[in-house]
């Protein structure tokens, strides 16, 4: 995060203001200010806000400095869920893995793979549910087995069409979080 000095220096020679005025202004010791545009340290909670304030910007423009926007990752990590289709745990495994390698480079990335892991876990647990007591059902001759086989179909095709259309909406331009949450095992 050593950009966020470089983001409020220039924030500040925009707006016009000198090292001093904003220290005064934003009611911090002139040497914080000079430290954090040398990146010799980060603002924390309340010298960020204060700051922020003074130069009339969103915290989480200052954080999200240095991302970049990567719609084809976005898309690419939407569509990494299919795997399940190969491999039985791939839902969860591989956007876990392209989630922790750019979560941190690419705006959107944090929220978006939390909702779709938090989603990814739930499905799978509901599937292998399905399954396991379709099979305990089928092996010991329960006549409502029939319903468990249509609840497991209709999932596998839920966890194919959600990340297809999430896929294309990512690619129209909506990038907001779009999976469903019912609970939140990742934060």
């Amino acid at each position: 995060m050593t950009e966020i000095g470089k983001k409020i220096k220039e924030v500040r020679k925009k707006k016009g203001l000198s090292q001093e005025e904003l220290a005064e202004s934003a009611k911090v010791n002139l040497r914080t200010i000079q430290r954090i545009e040398n990146n010799e340290s980060e603002p924390r909670g309340k010298t960020l806000n204060l700051i922020c304030d003074v130069l009339n910007i969103n915290t989480e423009d200052i954080l999200d400095y240095g991302k970049q926007t990567d719609k084809s990752y976005l898309i690419i990590f939407h569509l990494s869920v299919i795997v399940f289709l190969a491999i039985p745990i791939g839902n969860i495994v591989v956007p876990l893995i392209l989630w922790m390698n750019k979560k941190d480079k690419i705006i959107g990335l944090k929220e978006i793979g939390t909702n779709l892991l938090n989603f990814q876990i739930v499905w799978s647990i509901l599937t292998y549910i399905s399954i396991f007591t379709f099979a305990l059902f089928k092996i010991m001759h329960f006549g409502t087995y029939n319903i468990l086989f249509y609840v497991f179909i209709g999932l596998y095709a839920l966890n194919i069409i959600l990340p297809i259309t999430f896929a294309i909406k990512t690619n129209n331009g909506k990038t907001e979080n779009l999976y469903p949450i019912f609970f939140k095992l990742i934060k």
